[in-house]
């Protein structure tokens, strides 16, 4: 697999849990697998061995010196060291905005990983995610077509989320070792510019994306970000598999992070959690009698803050209180800041991310608000099941995958009209405390486990290498 990131080496979302866990449980069934991203600057080398003091990796006319150093275990991983590339504080850029070069570094990334497969580590399928390793399968089927180590290697591209795509403008074309004929709709065009999660698109061999519904979405103008062109003329090869969860680290009868543990047979420590939760926010006494709503959150317009702000007075109007953890464009964190000094009794922000503090709001709530945009798949709504935590969705891509009548609710138009009824409906599912437990029993029962997920990925690999 090649990704820019893996939990628990490099961390900015939910691509780095699916690279933290899906290795670990296709080696469970019995898959030799590695993981290739780079050697960013606060990954220590202490703990790895150096492959090789020197693999060069040549772009056009410029040579650039890596280093490859290896963590061994039941999934190997490899980090590509290229201290003037990854050497930063940020993954993908600073202070909000990206690194110029962001091209070139992901472009380097790209042959390197292929060298991996070259020199060390030789493979049946190389599984590539979004667009940071977009250009794996065009390297393969362009300048390294000819080049016999990699005959019958097949290669699966996951989309995380399409909104993000690996724009550059054309000039870089001869700065990544590509040449002007793949400056064409049909190949890396998009628009004027290149696209990196385009070429992947269009080069491998097969694509999948985290979610069934989000897989159907993307070839719709709606959700297609001007791709779904792309997307519906190889549908033939797109599937869409839901993101597993690591139960091991979410879940109430284990986790360390909490005040209280609990389970479906006994909800007691869940009170427990929500009266902390509530101390801890320096929330009034009384928030303890009330649906208490969490937020664990990117604060952007894709996650649906916009529609938050629309419908607080219905959220405050309706008897909730709220708790927010989360960072994210400006213009929403002033939004969430503005909202908790007007209403100080009701509502609770925490700016940035504090993981023992997400784990505790996942425990503490009674319910969790998800009304996304567009979601490829999300994991907090199924953390949310499986700690009895409510959760109240907009019916979008994983969102409407994971969540049933009976185990949540759902709201299908962006509108806070139609956010406000499903809130309604909680609240007065919340009032009678009977069904609301059965409810949570219900949620707790679901499983989403990665030992699911990773039979699906195992079939479509066995689908891959079975094609001529």
């Amino acid at each position: 697999m090649a990704a820019s990131e893996a939990a628990p080496y490099a961390k900015t979302g939910g691509l780095a849990d699916v690279l933290g866990a899906l290795p670990a449980a296709l080696a469970a069934l019995g898959h030799d697998v590695a993981v290739v991203l780079p050697r960013y600057q606060f990954i220590p080398l202490r703990e790895t061995r150096r492959v090789y003091d020197d693999l060069p990796v040549s772009l056009g006319s410029t040579v650039y010196h890596t280093a490859l150093h290896q963590i061994d275990g039941k999934v190997s991983y490899f980090f590509v060291d290229c201290p003037p590339l990854y050497d930063r504080p940020g993954l993908y850029g600073e202070n909000g905005l990206d690194y110029p070069d962001n091209h070139i570094r992901f472009a380097v990334f790209a042959r390197a990983a292929l060298e991996v497969v070259r020199r060390v580590f030789r493979v049946d399928v190389l599984h590539c995610h979004d667009w940071q390793a977009g250009l794996v399968p065009v390297y393969l089927k362009t300048v390294m077509s000819t080049d016999p180590t990699f005959l019958g290697v097949r290669t699966l591209f996951t989309i995380h989320n399409l909104g993000y795509q690996g724009l550059f403008g054309r000039d870089v074309l001869p700065e990544i070792g590509l040449t002007d004929d793949l400056f064409i709709p049909g190949r890396l065009e998009f628009w004027g510019n290149i696209s990196f999660i385009k070429g992947g698109l269009v080069y491998a061999d097969a694509l999948n994306t985290v979610s069934p519904t989000y897989a159907r979405e993307i070839q719709t103008p709606e959700y297609g970000f001007g791709l779904d062109g792309v997307l519906r003329a190889r549908s033939n090869v797109l599937s869409g598999i839901l993101n597993g969860v690591d139960y091991s680290e979410w879940d109430p009868q284990t986790d360390p992070n909490l005040p209280a543990r609990y389970s479906s047979s006994d909800l007691s420590g869940k009170s427990i959690c929500k009266r902390e939760l509530v101390r801890e926010f320096g929330l009034p006494e009384d928030t303890f009698e009330r649906p208490l709503i969490g937020i664990i959150s990117r604060l952007t317009s894709q996650k649906g803050a916009d529609l938050i702000e629309a419908s607080i007075g219905n959220i405050i109007g309706l008897g909730f209180s709220l708790v927010v953890l989360g960072a994210g464009e400006p213009e929403y964190e002033e939004m969430f800041t503005r909202m908790a000094a007007a209403h100080p009794e009701r509502v609770a922000l925490r700016l940035g991310y504090d993981n023992g503090l997400a784990h505790r709001i996942e425990a503490g709530s009674d319910l969790f608000l998800m009304p996304s945009r567009y979601e490829p798949c999300g994991l907090n709504q199924i953390y949310s099941l499986r700690y009895g935590t409510i959760p109240i969705v907009r019916a979008t891509g994983g969102l409407d995958d994971t969540i049933e009548e009976g185990t949540g609710f759902k709201f299908w138009d962006y509108s806070a009209e139609a956010l406000t009824d499903a809130l309604r409906a909680a609240r007065d599912a919340f009032a009678d405390q009977d069904r609301w437990s059965a409810m949570m029993r219900r949620a707790m029962a679901e499983d989403f486990s990665w030992q699911v997920s990773a039979r699906q990925y195992s079939d479509l690999y066995g689908l891959l290498r079975g094609r001529p």
